[in-house]
């Protein structure tokens, strides 16, 4: 009798690098001739990114550094969620940018949705805020994965513990 096989659909960002990019960045900030006698800064407060500066122009040439730094490190624009710039104390402006950890339900919804309708013979179900999917054959796993890869689910997804 033949085991089923599967893996698991994840969206996760790698903090430590996270970490690194914005130490980089914030790095970068300090020694660029456009940014002497800036109040701009870039921290990282848990599962949030903060921006600050003087003002709206400055404030873009910030989440540029701070893209740039991610993209070099190899995380995705898309884990990152910007908030609204405000108005912060001493005439700054203040960005947070939160870092999307794991699938919502109504995306993993959407997921398990393209999987049915493909008629690949793959079960998914929803495990919190990751999605299992098992099938008998190793083969249909591997279609299902690029069936979602070519899909646009507006979160970056990662394939794990294949089995």
């Amino acid at each position: 009798m033949a085991k089923d096989s599967s893996f698991d659909v994840v969206s996760k960002v790698d903090l430590p690098e996270v970490s690194n990019a914005v130490q980089q960045a914030q790095r970068e900030l300090t020694q660029r001739f456009d940014f002497k006698n800036s109040k701009s800064s870039i921290t990282l407060e848990n599962d949030k990114i903060i921006l600050i500066s003087d003002d709206d122009f400055k404030l873009k040439n910030v989440v540029d550094i701070l893209e740039s730094k991610l993209v070099k490190r190899g995380i995705s624009l898309r884990a990152l969620d910007y908030g609204k710039p405000q108005a912060a104390a001493g005439d700054t402006l203040r960005q947070e940018v939160k870092m999307v950890q794991g699938i919502a339900q109504d995306k993993a919804k959407m997921i398990n949705k393209v999987l049915k309708d493909s008629k690949i013979k793959v079960v998914s179900s929803i495990q919190g805020d990751e999605l299992r999917v098992s099938g008998k054959n190793k083969d249909d796993l591997q279609a299902a994965i690029a069936l979602l890869k070519k899909e646009d689910f507006g979160i970056e997804l990662q394939f794990i513990n294949y089995r």
